[in-house]
C-alpha cells in the first residue's frame, strides 16, 4: 500500500497539536483525518477506515480509552493500528490503554520529525499487504522465515528455534507492543506451560545477539520491535 493511499486519524482536543502533528504528516504523504474529541472519532473511524488512529486520553464527550474500546468492536478495523499520544505517563494509564486495545503509546512533548518516525514504524506492515514472502528485511536485519536464517550486518547469527520465533513475531509489526500473554500463545503455545521469566530470558538473550536497541520493554505489558 503506498503512503498516499493510508489515512491517519488524529484525535486531540488541542488544536495546536492537530495543527502541527497533521501538518507533519501531511507533509509526509499520508492522508490526515482530524476530530477534536473522541465521539467524533468513533464516527470518523467507521466511516474512513484509517489504517492508523492516534488519540489523546483526556478530551471531552468520550475519552480516549473509551473511544478505543468502542473502535476495537467494530470488526472492519480490527485491523487498524491504535495508539495514544498523551502527556499522561503513569502506568495505569498505560495499562487501561492496553487494555482496551491500544497497540502503542506515544508521550507527548514529541519532536515532530520523532513521531512521524514511529508513525512510520507503525504503518510498516501496511507496506506491501499483498506480500508473500517469508523474508523480512528491516535496515541491516534479514529474517528468513522458512530457512530459520537471520542474518545481520551481512553476517548470520545462528538462532535457537524459540529465540527465532521470537524475534520473528516481534518483528512482524515493528512499533506493535506485544503482550506477555500473546507472545506465550504465539511462540510458545496455549497448551505449553512455563515460567513467567521464560520470555525475559528469551529476550535478553537476543539483545545480547541482535542488539539491545532493537527491544523495548513496555512495563507491565510485554515487548516491541523498534525500528
Amino acid at each position: 500500500m503506498k503512503k498516499k493511499d493510508l489515512k491517519i486519524l488524529l484525535v486531540d482536543d488541542e488544536p495546536d497539536i492537530l495543527e502541527i502533528v497533521g501538518y507533519n504528516l501531511s507533509a509526509e504523504g499520508y492522508q490526515v483525518i482530524t476530530a477534536d474529541n473522541g465521539a467524533d472519532a468513533v464516527k470518523l473511524a467507521k466511516k474512513k477506515k484509517p489504517q492508523l488512529i492516534i488519540l489523546d486520553v483526556m478530551m471531552p464527550e468520550m475519552d480516549g480509552i473509551e473511544a478505543c474500546a468502542q473502535i476495537r468492536k467494530l470488526p472492519e478495523l480490527e485491523e487498524t493500528i491504535i495508539a495514544f499520544l498523551t502527556a499522561r505517563g503513569e502506568d495505569y494509564s498505560q495499562m487501561a490503554g492496553f487494555d482496551a486495545g491500544a497497540d502503542d503509546y506515544i508521550t507527548k512533548p514529541i519532536k515532530p520529525k520523532v513521531l512521524v518516525s514511529k508513525v512510520k514504524a507503525l504503518l510498516r506492515r501496511f507496506k506491501d499487504d499483498t506480500a508473500t514472502s517469508n523474508v523480512v528485511k528491516i535496515k541491516d536485519l534479514i529474517i528468513n522465515r522458512d530457512e530459520y536464517k537471520v542474518i545481520k550486518n551481512g553476517e548470520e547469527i545462528i538462532l535457537p528455534r524459540k529465540e527465532f520465533e521470537l524475534l520473528s513475531l516481534l518483528a512482524s509489526k515493528p512499533g506493535k507492543v506485544f503482550k506477555r500473554e500473546d507472545i506465550l500463545d504465539n511462540v510458545w503455545g496455549a497448551e505449553v506451560v512455563v515460567g513467567g521469566r521464560t520470555i525475559d530470558v528469551h529476550i535478553r538473550k537476543l539483545r545480547e545477539k541482535i542488539g539491545d536497541e532493537c527491544f523495548k520493554t513496555v512495563k507491565g505489558v510485554g515487548y516491541k520491535f523498534v525500528v
